[in-house]
């Protein structure tokens, strides 16, 4: 009887838990189909010549909800505007938001969040967040330069990190084009985050 009261106890958990790995699945699945959309439109892509017209699809990690998490947020105090570097060797406005601290096999780890000085002028990007971030996947399959996610202002103390919604910068795929902020410091992660789109360097041979 106690076995039975336990199952049914712990069914509606089991629904609830599942229902949410359908959600964020299909968010995921959303952000690949828009994302390789976005590469097939000629008013949108990044990409030139040969390399627009060979596109099909982007290479992506397979899913994988680990590295999907709940970060705890703080939110910066009177953050100062700074210039931040690009790939061009130029400057972007920026300013610091504030940092998420999340756990990944046990290990606790911070990232800062940043504000586009420039993005937030326009309505649509209002409550825009900025995450540009180095790991140990990088130069091997993903982009040597790091990678992006973009995340939107959290209304309480925490916010969720999906790193399967990460990208590459533009200047990956067109380094004539585009400049690109460079990842800060504090943003280079020493373990290696196996989601989001991969890289093959066909783009700059």
């Amino acid at each position: 009887m106690k076995k039975i009261l336990i199952i049914l106890l712990l069914s509606p958990l089991f629904i609830l838990a599942q229902k949410g790995v359908s959600k964020a699945s299909k968010e995921i699945r959303k952000f690949q189909k828009e994302l390789d959309a976005e590469y097939r439109n000629p008013k949108e892509t990044p990409l030139r010549g040969d390399n627009f017209t060979n596109f099909k699809k982007h290479p992506f990690f397979p899913v994988n909800l680990k590295y999907r998490v709940t970060a705890k947020f703080s939110k910066t105090e009177n953050p100062q505007p700074f210039e931040l570097p690009t790939s061009s060797g130029k400057t972007k406005p920026y300013r610091e938001y504030g940092k998420a601290t999340f756990e990944l096999d046990g290990k606790p780890y911070t990232v800062t969040l940043y504000q586009s000085l420039d993005l937030i002028k326009q309505e649509k990007y209002k409550d825009h967040l900025f995450l540009p971030f180095r790991d140990a996947t990088n130069e091997k399959e993903t982009y040597g330069g790091g990678k992006y996610m973009d995340l939107r202002i959290p209304k309480g103390n925490t916010i969720v990190l999906d790193f399967n919604q990460s990208y590459q910068p533009y200047c990956a795929y067109n380094a004539y084009d585009y400049n690109c902020p460079v990842v800060p410091e504090e943003n280079k992660l020493p373990v290696e985050i196996r989601a989001g789109v991969m890289y093959q360097d066909i783009y700059h041979h």
